[in-house]
């Protein structure tokens, strides 16, 4: 089961309490990329500037990264800057340089057009929708949006979510779109615009996947020491959708499955700056953390819970 992933490369450059970085491995395709390829091959098309390093995306390659996809354009790459706090839950952007990526209209090689599992990164939702356009005949496409999108281009993002599978937002962006506080309401309000299930992700505190039917809910990793929280979300979405493409099965049980993917993804790529943290594991520390996971929430229910309030 073939796995795309469609958004931004970028070289990002990061201030924590903890440290900084300059010009490291960063984009949307980037952290979706080296977590997926832990759990499945994938493909992945983007476009770098001349001054991109790409070596070092070669080196993430050598993990089962199809980087045939990605075009090198004359020109500067993709550059952001950004400040957090001591709490790492506020985030400033100090400088924003698109380069290359403003001008990227993503070409699907004849080779990715058959996959299977594709995830559209936070891009125009008019790019996204062309990129549809060049996708033969999907199982399951989710997509992530942001606040600039919502503000800006809320009809072709509405356009968007009746052609996609899942959407996939933080709980201020599903509260942005659907104007509604409640993030429950929120999630029902998306689903009715058109999507089959919605992922919300609130950081710290987990994710929640909601369907017609039914809500399921992921805790964040409980972790001691956290560096960098940039491309979390991208993380999680790249453990998630590398399961689904890893089993080839949309079913309730394995979306939930899915979703704790996703979170030990997401919590492995806080643990240090960019994507340094993937480049020492392997599918044995995925492994064992989600069985972890399974440890958080594990619970007997013993048979005098029937006379609780007689």
């Amino acid at each position: 089961m073939s796995l795309l992933v469609v958004g931004s490369i970028a070289l990002d450059s990061v201030e924590t309490p903890f440290g900084v970085t300059e010009d490291a491995l960063g984009g949307s395709a980037v952290y979706f990329g080296v977590a997926a390829c832990l759990l499945h091959p994938l493909q992945v098309v983007g476009v770098v500037g001349a001054d991109y390093p790409f070596e070092r995306l070669e080196r993430l390659a050598r993990r089962g990264i199809d980087l045939s996809g990605v075009v090198r354009a004359e020109g500067e790459s993709f550059r952001w800057k950004g400040r957090y706090s001591f709490d790492l839950q506020n985030r400033e952007t100090l400088e924003t340089h698109l380069g290359v990526f403003a001008d990227f209209e993503p070409d699907i090689p004849e080779a990715f057009r058959d996959a299977r599992f594709v995830f559209l990164g936070n891009i125009d939702p008019t790019l996204q929708l062309r990129v549809l356009d060049q996708i033969h005949e999907p199982t399951l496409v989710a997509c992530d949006t942001m606040n600039f999108w919502i503000d800006g281009s809320r009809d072709v993002l509405l356009d968007l979510l009746k052609r996609v599978d899942l959407l996939m937002i933080n709980d201020a962006e599903a509260r942005q779109l659907s104007g509604d506080w409640n993030i429950y309401r929120a999630a029902r309000w998306i689903l009715e615009r058109g999507p089959r299930y919605v992922v919300i992700k609130q950081g710290e505190y987990g994710a929640v996947l909601v369907d017609d039917t039914d809500v399921f809910y992921v805790p964040a990793y409980p972790l001691e020491e956290i560096f960098d929280p940039t491309g979390a979300g991208d993380a999680f979405a790249g453990g998630f959708m590398g399961y689904l493409a890893r089993t080839g099965e949309v079913s309730p049980d394995n979306l939930r499955r899915a979703m704790v993917f996703g979170s030990a993804m997401g919590s492995f790529a806080v643990e240090a700056f960019s994507v340094n943290r993937f480049q020492e594991i392997d599918g044995t520390d995925v492994a064992e953390r989600v069985h972890r996971f399974g440890e958080l929430v594990r619970f007997e229910i013993t048979a005098d819970i029937e006379h609780v309030g007689r």
